[in-house]
């Protein structure tokens, strides 16, 4: 299997990043059990030149985690790649593997935590050690004004990351936040399988993040 190089290779942890014990023991299980897939950081997918920023949590067990591109093979990633190429920021056919044609135009996704964490739920300290990863890839790219926050964990990593105050910016489906700087988040609940099943996000939902963030392209 291929895996999907970064836009912005520098700025990327090393394949072995030391930084969080739990998850590099983690990371060094699954490389015994699955030594096919990816068990490394994910690295960030799309364009480098992007205008817009999509914020996740973190690599999925059976999709980035096993592919090496975010969002890439597991339920979450069917919803927001069709999304994103219903407003054309993705073109290309999504398979669920790094091997197809898809691309992102105009949009990159950098996720707030770059490695697995057992059960999907990483702790307050990993997110904080993660965090300067995501703060150079956001400050590694020249254009993004605008930024879609995936799920709760991503808002709080985004809004420190861009100069907010969680007090005065509280997560909420399509609510929005003017950073310091001008520039813009927008909250999304998580693509997850358990929000689509529960009827948390719809595809309606979800489209009409992607719609405002055009809308806020438009008139900037």
């Amino acid at each position: 299997m291929e895996f999907a190089p970064s836009p912005i290779p520098a700025t990327e942890p090393p394949r072995d990043c030391p930084r969080c014990p739990r998850l590099v023991a983690f990371r060094e299980e699954l490389r015994v059990e699955y030594p096919d897939w990816w068990n490394s950081p994910v690295n960030a997918f799309g364009d480098a030149h992007a205008w817009l920023g999509i914020i996740g949590l973190a690599p999925g067990k059976h999709g980035a985690n096993r592919t090496g591109r975010p969002f890439t093979g597991d339920f979450a990633g069917q919803l927001l790649f069709d999304t994103l190429g219903k407003f054309g920021l993705a073109s290309g056919t999504y398979a669920a593997t790094p091997e197809d044609d898809l691309a992102l135009n105009g949009a990159i996704i950098i996720n707030a935590v770059k490695c697995l964490p057992p059960q999907n739920k990483p702790t307050p300290e990993e997110i904080r050690t993660c965090r300067p990863f995501l703060e150079g890839q956001i400050d590694a790219l020249a254009n993004p004004r605008i930024f879609v926050a995936l799920g709760q964990i991503a808002h709080q990593s985004a809004v420190k990351v861009l100069g907010g105050r969680l007090p005065k910016a509280k997560f909420g489906h399509l609510a929005e936040h003017r950073m310091p700087d001008g520039r813009i988040l927008i909250d999304s609940y998580h693509c997850s399988r358990y929000n689509q099943n529960t009827g948390r996000l719809t595809a309606d939902m979800f489209e009409a993040v992607f719609a405002r963030a055009l809308e806020l392209r438009a008139t900037a």
